[in-house]
């Protein structure tokens, strides 16, 4: 390893304590991401806990409540969970039955419709079709690579009902910059009650594999998971062979209907003019809640995910408070709901604003924010889509941050964060990553983060965190919001968003 990246990485090494220009920030982040909270998981009581200690601080720092009954607007869900103690998966190979152990060896997306029970037998469906193979009446089992990964032969084959698998099993790959990792979570679906579904192509069971139970399929068989994984990664074609086992599940679903709450406040604007348009800051308050244990913890804090970033928010308030800083536009401050669930809170908000929505000229949301190394360029999400891009380069220029586009589109960051949601109604709209020079000691620390702390319990307090960094960015913020706030010139969008 070299020198620098080892420096940076043991720098990193040790959980940090907040410098002055954070203290009061990371008070926040502490509040809403100890383990009291219990990870905050979308509709729980851990969640209202935390809503109800966002609404006071925005009624301490003199905000007016902007939702439908004081600070809240709430979100009527509804939501589809597995209950892996009653339910069953496994391979079954002549009288030999072996159990998948479920969010560890096996996952599933649940969804309304799909069938609950299953016994067939599987084809391994690579890039060659075997004659006399196939899918009719089988479950399709699939390796997945990443396909962001520069050099790697996108290969797995898109099935859908009409070819005639009763089910698949994909197996990912343990490469990419979002591997799968296990144990999962859980696997549960949420919706927004009352809205028209996600039109989905396919009814069929998906299951996901954990590649250390890939051979548990594979037995029997002319290959194996890693001679397979060689040929995929090298480009070269994969055979589909048929397997000598049947998969055989049993899922047992939970339905319920709940709500959960945006907290919507409102900075009033100073300007005669400019104060009945908004300049909309957000952030999302949900985490995965408790979940599979990771080395004995089962609490999925999202301190950084996105607990420190709705601390931003109320850093921000309170900023404005003490030094009795007046912007022109009103400041409407959004923290939603339900993001990790498919940006439920900010989708509901956007279809159900409660201020007029032709007013709202920006969105400028905080999620995908870690601050681990020193922060000299930001990734924006969203740069050429909006007029913002260009405040944005500026008031980065004059920090000394380098501005640039997101460097891994094909992720999809862009889609995945309440930014989105705002887009699509037409507001001009950003979102942020700390940036990174490609081969560079920062990016190995990002990876590693990725590795092992997105999405799962180690996400906490305890994590390493660069307090100069956090400092950084939340004055960037600030400055970025004062002045979309106070131009006298709306923001304009440039080009659509992506669908």
């Amino acid at each position: 390893m070299r020198p620098a990246i080892l420096l940076l990485i043991t720098t990193l090494s040790f959980a940090t304590e907040p410098n002055a220009a954070t203290k009061r920030w990371w008070t926040y982040t502490t509040a809403l991401s100890n383990d009291g909270m219990r990870g905050r998981n979308t509709g729980s009581e851990d969640y209202n806990r935390a809503a109800e200690y966002v609404a006071t601080q925005f009624a301490r720092l003199g905000l007016k409540p902007a939702g439908t009954l004081g600070y809240f607007q709430s979100v009527p869900l509804k939501s589809i969970r597995l209950v892996p103690e009653e339910s069953e998966a496994a391979v079954v190979n002549g009288g030999k039955v072996t159990n998948l152990a479920w969010f560890r060896q096996i996952t599933t997306r649940v969804h309304e419709g799909m069938p609950l029970k299953l016994d067939a037998p599987m084809v391994f469906v690579g890039t060659e079709s075997e004659p006399g193979v196939d899918l009719k009446g089988k479950v399709a089992v699939m390796l997945d690579t990443p396909r962001f990964i520069a050099g790697i032969h996108p290969y797995s084959r898109k099935l859908s009902a009409t070819e005639g698998a009763l089910a698949t099993i994909t197996i990912p790959s343990v490469e990419g910059p979002e591997p799968m990792r296990w144990p999962v979570s859980y696997a549960v679906t949420m919706s927004i009650d009352g809205a028209p579904s996600p039109a989905r192509p396919e009814s069929v069971p998906a299951f996901s594999l954990n590649a250390s139970a890939a051979d548990v399929l594979l037995a029997g068989s002319p290959h194996n998971y890693e001679e397979l994984l060689s040929l995929a990664k090298a480009g070269k074609p994969v055979p589909s062979f048929a397997l000598p086992s049947n998969f055989r599940s049993s899922l047992k679903l939970a339905h319920e209907f709940f709500a959960s709450d945006n907290i919507i406040a409102v900075l009033p604007g100073s300007d005669p003019k400019l104060a009945d348009e908004y300049v909309a800051v957000s952030a999302h308050l949900d985490g995965y809640g408790i979940g599979e244990p990771w080395h004995g913890d089962n609490i999925y804090n999202g301190a950084f995910d996105d607990a420190a970033y709705v601390a931003t928010l109320i850093d921000f308030a309170d900023h404005l408070k003490e030094t009795h800083r007046a912007l022109k536009r009103s400041i409407l401050f959004c923290v939603v709901t339900g993001e990790e669930k498919g940006l439920l809170g900010s989708r509901y908000f956007a279809a159900n604003p409660t201020v007029d929505k032709s007013k709202i000229v920006a969105d400028i949301n905080l999620d995908i924010l870690r601050p681990i190394f020193p922060l000299k360029i930001l990734t924006v999400l969203g740069l050429k889509m909006s007029t913002l891009g260009e405040t944005a380069t500026k008031v980065g220029t004059s920090m000394g941050i380098r501005v640039q586009e997101d460097l891994e589109p094909l992720r999809g960051l862009i889609r995945r964060s309440d930014h989105m949601s705002f887009m699509q109604i037409g507001v001009p709209s950003l979102g942020f990553v700390f940036g990174y020079e490609p081969g560079s000691p920062e990016e190995v620390v990002y990876r590693k983060w990725y590795l092992e702390r997105y999405h799962t319990p180690a996400d906490d307090l305890k994590q390493p965190w660069v307090p100069q960094a956090a400092a950084k960015f939340n004055e960037f913020f600030a400055r970025m919001v004062e002045t979309v706030a106070d131009t006298a010139e709306r923001p304009r969008v440039i080009t659509n968003p992506v669908p």
